[in-house]
């Protein structure tokens, strides 16, 4: 036996090894299950899968090699067995703490892979050590299913920093508002009244559309999705539709946006097309107690006041007229500036009853 070996091994009979120390071997070999390393030691150090790593199907040979060089700590020096129990995992876990607490200390944004999701947050893993992102410091919103961040990765920050009570709280939140708020800083500084825009639905209401502008919403209100008239704007729009609107007004971080771009307006030019003394066709749109109201065409409402409906008395618009039935009438008052056309069928009649007197001369 060459002389150095000898001396390796009667110093390796003399050494004394004690738990919780550090210590680095070669590896021997590697099953699936387990990994021995040569710690210049009397006995093999051990590595069981589950002191290695969290994931109980991991196959060890796919992670380590013969010869290669790791540390590990002490867990039981077991000399009856001509063993020594060692954790790979523990060592990294202490490793992974102290980066934590440097991070806590530097306020440092960090990233690790979401292990599993529990009833009040998430476990995320950095360097096998844990942090624990509650609930509420997930997301800048409430956030009803929290298995969709299960395996994917997700930076934070370290609010919380006490290991000795297993208490290392993360929080995300502070993040996404940040990033939130720059975002809209950004925006705000760039847009103006006016400015065309495209944005995709976010939230559909019953009052209007919520409008994704690139990281900042702004309310598309009913009143604003068409020159015509929108009765459910949930029939109109739906999440993640693209949108063409421009910026209506801003009053400090509330947006209000239009689709009714003026160069669209079927009201241009109404005053002409629609002169009074002009017969037109149109279909009852709505009714209420006073008349109904006929499309004359997308955007252009017309009253047709229940006076005006017929020379016999009508107590209401809905005895003798029904949505969606075609009415032809006549024009007989355009306010233009209000966006306003009167019609009449009575004086549809006046005009049949003289062109038939006239006839009759």
């Amino acid at each position: 036996m060459p002389e150095e070996s000898f001396e390796q091994m009667l110093e390796a009979s003399m050494k004394t090894i004690h738990n919780g120390e550090i210590v680095e071997g070669t590896v021997i070999y590697v099953k699936p299950d387990e990994i021995a390393l040569n710690i210049g030691y009397k006995c093999d150090g051990i590595i069981t899968r589950n002191e290695y790593t969290e994931d109980s199907s991991l196959d060890l040979t796919t992670a380590v090699k013969e010869g290669d060089t790791m540390e590990a700590i002490v867990t039981k020096v077991n000399e009856s067995e001509s063993q020594v129990l060692l954790s790979y995992r523990r060592l990294e876990q202490e490793k992974g703490n102290e980066k934590l607490r440097e991070a806590f200390e530097n306020h440092e944004v960090l990233k690790g892979k979401v292990v599993k999701v529990l009833n009040g947050g998430l476990s995320v893993v950095v360097d096998e050590a844990r942090v624990f992102v509650p609930a509420s410091l997930i997301a800048d919103t409430y956030v009803k299913d929290l298995s969709q961040y299960n395996g994917k990765e997700i930076e934070f920050v370290i609010t919380e920093f006490n290991p000795r009570k297993r208490r290392i709280i993360g929080d995300r939140k502070q993040l996404l508002v940040a990033k939130r708020e720059e975002v809209q800083k950004e925006f705000f500084d760039k847009i103006h009244v006016g400015d065309a825009i495209e944005g995709t639905v976010k939230n559909v209401t019953d009052f209007g559309a919520f409008i994704d502008l690139g990281g900042v919403d702004g309310l598309l209100h009913i009143s604003e999705m068409s020159w015509g008239h929108v009765e459910n704007p949930k029939k109109l729009y739906n999440v993640d539709d693209k949108v063409k609107v421009f910026i209506k007004n801003i009053n400090g971080k509330k947006i209000a946006l239009s689709c009714k771009f003026d160069n669209e307006n079927p009201w241009n030019g109404a005053s002409e097309k629609y002169a009074v003394g002009t017969i037109v066709t149109g279909k009852v749109a709505r009714m209420t107690e006073f008349g109904a109201f006929v499309e004359l065409e997308p955007g252009i409402d017309a009253l047709l006041h229940v006076s005006q409906i017929s020379r016999d008395h009508v107590d209401k618009p809905a005895d003798v007229l029904k949505v969606g039935q075609e009415v032809t009438a006549s024009v007989v008052e355009v306010r233009d500036s209000e966006h306003k056309i009167s019609l009449s069928i009575k004086a549809m009649d006046g005009k049949d009853e003289a062109e038939e007197a006239a006839t009759e001369e």
